[in-house]
């Protein structure tokens, strides 16, 4: 064995230089330094940045996300009738509110809530329709409605919501329902296409908050006045989206309050009045063409639309063969038939093609010239040697051929549309329609067609294309009573905000003024006869009244019989019946009130529609007349110890 090989000494270690470690040391030691104050200098750099150059920027940010803008929704304004009645109110409930955005799981969180509040598959629905409008971070009503059994089982489980709090809000009532539905309208939920007409009008921002809005109506039509305006409430809020502290607040100011010229009594008596029946009544006040009351039946009851109308609910309104969703008063449409008489009169006198001289002979027919084509008169055996008062008074047919022949359809036409045919009336409701005053474009356009003087002459008695609403009928019947003072029937008497704000007639439409007063004296002798003569066709309904009328009749076929066809009702269905009109105006010296009606398939308009005229009129002037006439003379009496009282009758 070779020893050598075990004691070899190792080879020696390299001799450490410590003062060059130190060097490299202390040179990355001062590399470091630097390094440190750099990036303490890019930090402090960057916090100068933050902190002073974009101070105002980031704090800004910092308090949108603990600052939030609520928005307060105004309280909807009131609606009275003419005497301060209330017909529109507003009644608190409790609603369940959630804000989306803080809800972590929504799905889950609504199943809870089925058991805890009730929440339906409904109001699921119609807050997803609400979110879809609504801008982050903002409550939205989930269930409407509570009730305290639901806002005590949710009070208990609140804990487990921290996003969701239950809160107040106003929901519309309508306190007669039916009675008024087609004068008030309604108020319903904001739809899309009510947000994209709001967006596009600018008035988007004002309905933040806003849950409802007017739909049809007066709720409609003044909508930009009974909404009032939006205010806020700057709050700070927690990271759960709950509201810590109000840090200032812009109150919203409530909507203005609405006084209408509707009568509550006399709209409520008419309506019982008709009940059963399709028709419609428009009383006017002949001095301003202030409407006193406009029913039309049937009717529904407006309070289901305010939370939104069921599909059942609406299947079965749009279904019903009465047809209650419209308003007959101003957008039934119907032949006027004879109550146009009188004002065809006028413009006949004032354009020389009668005078109240002229006769005429009825054999109970008139013949077209130049032809065999007859037109029948009502009374088939004629009313003899016929002037114009007696013209008015037996309603002859076949004078007002003559006179309409004469006429023609230009002339006619054109005073017609002065009389209020063919146009709107102006009154506040968008849901108004023209009807049509027939001109020969019409007929072109409609059905490509001449017209022909056979047409003319149907014209003249308010039959073949014309057609007229009871509003039109009535605003003309205010005219002839003022002697071509054209005034625009209205349904608002005053808007109270800060001020009050009597309504101011528009004047759409110029006055009549060609016409003599003798023109005028003779239609209005004429109707005066309808009802006081012996042989006037409303003598009947109107006997024994205290006070004196003055009316016109109409009956409006719902067909047009062949030339030898014989109208037999008891043949037919009763929707093919014909239409009773009546129109008059009381007392007949000082016009207190103008009533135009419509029955649907009653028949003869002398003999059905004109004593349910006379039921309106006996009532208002018998009864509700000197009943305000003793609350305003109360009203204005010192009150003593020995004041009368309704109880004893008397009146001081």
């Amino acid at each position: 064995m070779n020893l050598k090989k075990f004691f070899i000494a190792p080879p020696h270690e390299p001799i450490r230089d410590k003062k060059a470690e130190r060097n490299l040391f202390a040179r990355r030691t001062l590399v470091a330094f630097i390094g440190i104050l750099a990036l303490t200098a890019v930090l402090f750099a960057n916090i100068y940045h933050l902190q002073v150059v974009n101070f105002d920027t980031y704090q800004t940010r910092s308090n949108g996300n603990r600052i939030k803008l609520l928005p307060v929704p105004p309280t909807r304004g009131l609606i009275y009738d003419r005497y301060g009645e209330l017909l529109a109110e507003n009644l608190t409930f409790f609603g369940l509110y959630i804000v989306p955005e803080k809800t972590e799981n929504l799905d889950r969180t609504f199943d809870e809530l089925r058991y805890i509040v009730g929440l339906t598959d409904e109001d699921i629905e119609n807050f997803k329709k609400e979110r879809r409008r609504g801008t982050r971070y903002t409550s939205i009503m989930l269930k409407p409605n509570l009730t305290e059994e639901q806002i005590a089982r949710f009070a208990v489980n609140q804990y487990q919501f921290p996003s969701l709090e239950v809160r107040p809000y106003f929901k519309r009532n309508y306190l007669y329902g039916d009675v008024m539905t087609h004068i008030l309208g309604y108020v319903g939920k904001i739809n899309d296409k009510d947000v994209e007409r709001l967006k596009k009008e600018e008035k988007f921002t004002n309905y933040a908050g806003s849950h409802d809005m007017g739909k049809l109506g007066i709720e409609r039509y003044y909508e930009d006045q009974l909404h009032g305006t939006t205010g806020f409430e700057e709050v700070e809020i927690n990271n759960r989206g709950k509201v810590v502290r109000k840090l200032r607040e812009q109150p919203a100011i409530a909507g203005k309050s609405i006084h209408l010229t509707i009568d509550l009594a006399l709209q409520r008596y008419i309506t019982d009045l008709l009940s059963g029946q399709k028709g419609a009544v428009v009383v006017l006040d002949p001095k301003d063409s202030s409407v006193l009351a406009m029913v039309s039946t049937p009717s529904y009851d407006n309070n289901l639309f305010v939370d939104g109308i069921s599909s059942a609910d609406y299947k079965r309104l749009l279904e019903d063969p009465a047809r209650p969703l419209y308003s007959r008063a101003t957008q039934g449409v119907y032949p006027p038939a004879s109550t146009v008489k009188p004002f065809i009169a006028v413009a006949a006198q004032t354009e020389n093609i009668v005078n109240q001289n002229t006769t005429i002979f009825d054999p109970g027919y008139w013949i077209l010239p130049n032809t065999t084509k007859r037109f029948r008169d009502w009374k088939k055996s004629g009313h003899g040697y016929t002037d114009l008062n007696k013209a008015i008074t037996e309603s002859s047919d076949t004078y007002f051929y003559q006179v309409a022949y004469n006429l023609g359809i230009d002339r006619l036409s054109s005073w017609m549309k002065r009389f209020g045919f063919g146009v709107p009336t102006g009154i506040e409701i968008n849901e108004e329609v023209s009807a049509n005053m027939p001109t020969k474009e019409w007929k072109q356009k409609r059905y490509k067609r001449q017209w022909v003087q056979g047409d003319t002459i149907s014209v003249g008695i308010g039959q073949g294309y014309w057609t007229a609403t009871p509003l039109q009928v009535a605003k003309a019947t205010a005219i002839l009573v003022n002697n071509g003072k054209v005034n625009t029937p209205h349904l608002m008497k005053s808007i109270e905000g800060a001020t009050i704000e009597p309504y101011r007639d528009p004047l759409l439409y110029e006055d009549i003024t060609e016409p003599k007063q003798a023109y005028w004296d003779a239609a209005k002798r004429g109707m005066f006869n309808v009802v006081n003569s012996a042989a006037g066709t409303g003598r009947k309904a109107f006997a024994g009244t205290h006070y004196h009328v003055a009316g016109k009749s109409g009956t409006a076929q719902v067909f047009s019989l062949k030339e030898n066809q014989k109208y037999n009702a008891a043949g037919l269905k009763k929707e093919l019946h014909d239409h009773a009109w009546f129109t008059a105006y009381a007392p007949y010296e000082n016009p207190q009130m103008v009533v135009a009606i419509i029955l649907e398939n009653a028949g003869g308009g002398s003999s059905n529609a004109a004593p349910v005229v006379r039921q309106i009129m006996d009532y208002y002037l018998n009864t509700r007349l000197p009943e305000i006439v003793w609350k305003t003379t109360a009203d204005k009496s010192p009150k003593t110890s020995q004041e009368s009282s309704p109880e004893n009758g008397q009146i001081e």
